[in-house]
């Protein structure tokens, strides 16, 4: 059983922030040409899935770890309170029909999990239904993956309260940050134990398709992490440049 809570959020001792942030930049390269080459061959798509709590850095992985890849491949989808609509249909609705479309990446900014954690979390939900729902999002995440050829990567980007704190300060603090304010960080903040015991259930019961707990009190470290999973993940996949069909060509010239 994974307990989050005694993972540690910090990179490790042994690791420089100038050498990892020179990798990072490499990284970053290379998912801009591994994308590029998935766009080219149409077989995969990217969903990259980002939970954590407020301030765990969701928005600026996404911004920095995309940063080479051409903005048509890259399009993100912000999970927040369902609209009318979305709550007349059943909770996967509105996830399902955001994920990604062959050769493109998708990054869901929270994402089908917030049906599992807020919700719990302020019993909005009954276990009953949650335990239904787990068995659904496992169910959901195969099938992109064994039906569709859909690469699903869950990141659950994992700070320490104390840090979470101290990031929620700096948008008061901070003038170019007050736009990031919200006064229900602070007031979600106050179930911290409660979010964490959901996570773990979720690490745990909804690995279908396994999580990568990302150390996130350090951006630097944060970023790395994420990419460095992408990067391997895409390099194992058989992509190719398609090859020109030559006896098309010859008929067509």
């Amino acid at each position: 059983m994974i307990d989050i809570t005694q993972i540690s959020a910090e990179p490790p001792e042994k690791f420089s922030k100038d050498k990892v942030k020179k990798k990072f930049k490499k990284l970053v390269e290379r998912i801009g040409e591994l994308a590029a080459l998935m766009y080219a061959q149409r077989k995969y798509s990217l969903l990259v899935v980002f939970q954590g709590m407020d301030a765990s850095g969701k928005d600026g992985s996404t911004r920095v770890v995309f940063q080479d890849c051409p903005p048509y491949l890259v399009s993100t989808k912000s999970f927040k309170k369902p609209t009318d609509e979305e709550y007349a249909h059943d909770f996967l609705w509105r996830a399902h029909k955001a994920t990604p479309e062959k050769g493109t990446i998708k990054v869901f900014n929270r994402s089908h999990y917030e049906d599992v954690l807020i919700q719990r979390v302020h019993k909005w939900v009954d276990e009953d239904r949650v335990a239904v729902r787990m068995k659904a999002i496992n169910a959901f995440e195969e099938l992109l993956e064994k039906d569709n050829d859909t690469i699903v990567l869950k990141f659950c980007l994992h700070l320490t309260p104390d840090r979470q704190l101290e990031k929620l300060q700096e948008r008061i603090d901070v003038p170019e940050k007050n736009w990031k304010h919200n006064d229900g960080d602070w007031e979600e903040r106050e179930h911290w134990a409660a979010y964490m015991r959901c996570y773990n259930d979720v690490i745990n019961t909804c690995n279908a398709v396994p999580w990568h707990i990302i150390p996130a009190n350090a951006q630097w470290y944060r970023n790395y992490c994420i990419a460095k999973v992408i990067v391997e993940t895409l390099e194992q996949l058989d992509m190719e440049y398609p090859a020109l069909d030559s006896e098309k060509f010859k008929a067509k010239h």
